[in-house]
């Protein structure tokens, strides 16, 4: 689900081109399935901070690089659905014109409880379609737990956890669970902090 908001079913249907043209003018963000319309509304902190991580530490790492990242506002289309992951490396050039992410290499989704099911059924089943995705990263943020599937391993998932480490194969990147979790106030994040002696949020 998209960066700061959670799915939300608006009872409306429409034709892709209405969906398209209701986008540029909209003040609430909608992602569109099937032909009909989803509204996005606010998230948790811990869903902004999750996804914030992990967008800045792939901004950083594709400084100067082809490849771009994005978050919240660049939808991706499957077909003739469309969707707003909460963070996408793009690398088409350019990456992804005004509105779109043309050629996404990495989708992250951050849980929720409005959105679990659809990120791990309806989207999965979307997103691994995509040509160009190597990599689909979906990230709990009620417990610390990073659930990545990789094309190259047919899209088995393997899971991460606290003291593991990540590898981006897509952009060349490794990362930390624990960087990704920064700031993140959850029980097990709590715990963590107050075993290492550290009562201030890194």
């Amino acid at each position: 689900m998209a960066a700061q908001r959670n799915l939300k079913f608006a009872d409306i249907s429409m034709t892709e081109a209405e969906y398209l043209a209701l986008e540029l003018t909209a003040d609430v963000k909608h992602e569109y399935v099937d032909g009909h319309v989803y509204a996005m509304t606010g998230a948790s902190n811990n869903h902004t901070r999750l996804t914030a991580n992990v967008l800045g530490e792939f901004r950083n790492h594709l400084k100067g690089k082809p490849c771009e990242a994005f978050m919240t506002d660049t939808k991706i289309k499957v077909g003739k659905n469309y969707f707003y992951p909460d963070v996408v490396v793009d690398c088409s050039a350019p990456a992804g014109g005004d509105y779109f992410a043309q050629s996404p290499v990495i989708i992250v989704e951050v849980l929720s409880k409005t959105t679990q099911k659809s990120d791990l059924t309806t989207k999965l089943m979307q997103y691994i379609n995509l040509p160009t995705l190597k990599e689909y990263v979906l990230i709990e943020q009620e417990m610390v737990r990073v659930q990545v599937l990789r094309k190259n391993n047919h899209w088995q998932s393997a899971f991460y956890f606290l003291g593991d480490e990540i590898v981006f194969e897509a952009i060349d990147l490794t990362l930390s669970v624990e960087d990704i979790y920064g700031r993140v106030d959850n029980n097990e994040m709590v715990e963590f902090r107050l075993a290492k002696g550290n009562v201030v949020f890194e």
